[in-house]
């Protein structure tokens, strides 16, 4: 029966891995990574058959179909939006390259506070949450069962006791270690965790490759944050492994609040088949801030590169600067065409990254694309202060962004990402503050890779080879 069951077993492997190889061909997101699967799936089939099965996968499908179940929301806001049209002579940027990467209008009227690291966003973020009257709309990637996780935990089932609906997402990957009793916790408060339905569960084993990295909270339709922290002690800096956490979270008003809510009713149709558009407001109030804002959500269920376009498209409409922070920093060759020829033409661009890695491979492989940069004129700075992981964005004095979007392949490809844009002067000018005190604890790289030592010379490269998956 073995001797039988050996040829067979070779066979169904060589053709698996010459269909999947058809078939990364001619769906994959870049010419690079059909030829690396092509390569791969073809030269060691019983390796590469499994890998690609669980990571091979290059659009998610559904996510568009939801759009369209949630037509008339996107119609309210839509009506909502022609009320809320920004001011031509306040906006000095292009606007359609963002709002096609959107999907929806710009919006004037909104307020953009920044919430600068961990303790300032987390007490504002209870703050509104406490105050809750209807309902806690919360999407974190990662949440975790300590004592940052237990005290926002002790928060929203206070909130469900006072009457208010909480609904809670999460990412399955990004909490892999939640237990079940923080969640059983949950639920015996009659707060809602969406779980996801039971027919999509066999395809979402071979789709462990895309993670949702979005991090929101929405408080009765009026009050929103974004931003790249996490529920977790480390995001305070009480981790003894990367002490210090310089991160940014954003506390929006204003109409760009229900661009944020629809983007999490996505999320959660996708993940539970449920649409509870009835219970929501769709009418957050003008902010007497009055910037003009958007709501940039992207992801692998986009028909386009929308989060490669919407950084290119920073870049482009750049004149005098564009300062860029990122935790990762692996991009795509549009991007890194984008940053030289901007530092060519005499922008003044510079990336921050952090100088103390929290992931070893993505930190490594940054180290391969550096040296282009540099050569063309853009400055690169290492943050000393403590782990960087902030994603924010400054062009001119026109244009700021604070998001979840890193500046890598994943971001652009893999994951569920969202940014907040602001086309707005005075926004602008607080993200400037801000990157520049960040720009004091850092120091400029003008050493390239030949001048490190041996480990970095030898493994940024091999890093770099995995870039489309970083």
């Amino acid at each position: 029966m073995w001797v039988i069951l050996g040829p067979l077993v070779i066979a169904a492997f060589y053709t698996a891995s010459v269909l999947f190889a058809f078939r990364a061909a001619a769906t994959a997101r870049t010419p690079q990574g059909a030829v690396g699967w092509v390569v791969f799936l073809l030269a060691l089939p019983f390796l590469a058959v499994p890998v690609y099965l669980f990571l091979g996968h290059h659009r998610v499908h559904g996510y568009l179909i939801s759009r369209r179940e949630a037509r008339r929301v996107v119609e309210a806001i839509r009506e909502f939006a022609a009320l809320n049209a920004p001011d031509p002579e306040r906006t000095r940027v292009t606007l359609a390259p963002f709002e096609y990467c959107a999907n929806m209008p710009a919006l004037r009227g909104n307020g953009a506070e920044l919430l600068i690291d961990g303790a300032a966003a987390f007490d504002t973020m209870f703050a509104a949450i406490d105050a809750a009257q209807r309902y806690v709309l919360v999407q974190f990637y990662i949440i975790r069962n300590d004592r940052l996780g237990r005290a926002f935990q002790d928060r929203l089932i206070a909130a469900a006791a006072r009457g208010v609906k909480v609904r809670v997402m999460t990412d399955a990957l990004g909490s892999f270690g939640l237990p079940n009793r923080y969640f059983a916790r949950l639920r015996a408060a009659g707060i809602e965790v969406a779980r996801r339905k039971r027919d999509r569960a066999p395809s979402f084993r071979f789709e462990i490759n895309y993670r949702n990295h979005r991090k929101s909270l929405i408080v009765d339709g009026e009050t929103g944050f974004i931003g790249g922290l996490n529920v977790g002690d480390e995001y305070l800096g009480r981790s003894k492994v990367y002490g210090p956490w310089r991160d940014t979270h954003l506390r929006l008003r204003g109409p760009v609040v229900s661009q944020l809510q629809l983007i999490f009713l996505e999320d959660w149709h996708w993940l539970t088949g449920e649409t509870p558009f009835a219970d929501l407001n769709w009418t957050a109030p003008q902010d007497p801030a009055d910037a003009t804002g958007l709501i940039v959500a992207t992801g692998p269920g986009d028909e386009t590169e929308t989060g490669s376009l919407m950084f290119f498209s920073a870049i482009a409409a750049a004149r005098d600067r564009v300062w860029i922070a990122s935790p990762y920093f692996v991009p795509d060759t549009d991007i890194i065409t984008a940053l030289r020829h901007a530092a060519l033409r005499g922008v003044d661009v510079r990336l921050l990254v952090p100088d103390k890695p929290d992931h070893w491979v993505p930190w490594m492989a940054a180290w391969a694309y550096f040296d282009p940069m540099t050569e063309a004129g853009v400055r690169v700075f290492r943050y000393t202060g403590g782990f960087m992981h902030q994603k924010v964005f400054v062009v001119d004095d026109t244009l700021a962004a604070v998001g979840t979007t890193n500046l890598d392949n994943r971001s652009f490809r893999l994951n569920f990402e969202a940014m907040a844009l602001f086309f707005d002067a005075d926004v602008a000018a607080r993200v400037d503050t801000m990157l520049r005190r960040d720009f004091e604890q850092s120091y400029e790289m003008k050493e390239g890779i030949a001048q490190q030592r041996a480990l970095i010379r030898y493994s940024a490269p091999v890093a770099r080879l995995f870039s489309p998956l970083l």
